[in-house]
């Protein structure tokens, strides 16, 4: 399965402005969106900029896997794809 790894900046904007620490790292499978404080990924993977052709929620750079991936979130709650 292919995982799409990207950076939600509409979140950080709205976490400096809030002052809150909601999660930004996203990873997009097929079947649904993940998201995590910490992800790393278990062998190799991609950076991808497409400029033209930007993912389905806006983001134009994404790391692209069909390796694990390992998230956790900041209660150190682990979730392995």
């Amino acid at each position: 399965m292919i995982k799409r790894i990207h950076i939600n900046q509409h979140k950080i904007r709205s976490n400096k402005k809030n002052n809150k620490e909601e999660q930004v790292i996203t990873v997009k499978t097929s079947k649904n969106n993940y998201y995590a404080d910490e992800v790393e990924v278990k062998g190799s993977c991609k950076v991808i900029y497409k400029p033209n052709k930007p993912l389905s929620c806006g983001a134009r750079v994404w790391i692209e896997t069909s390796d694990e991936v390992i998230m956790k979130d900041h209660d150190l709650i682990t979730k392995i794809l």
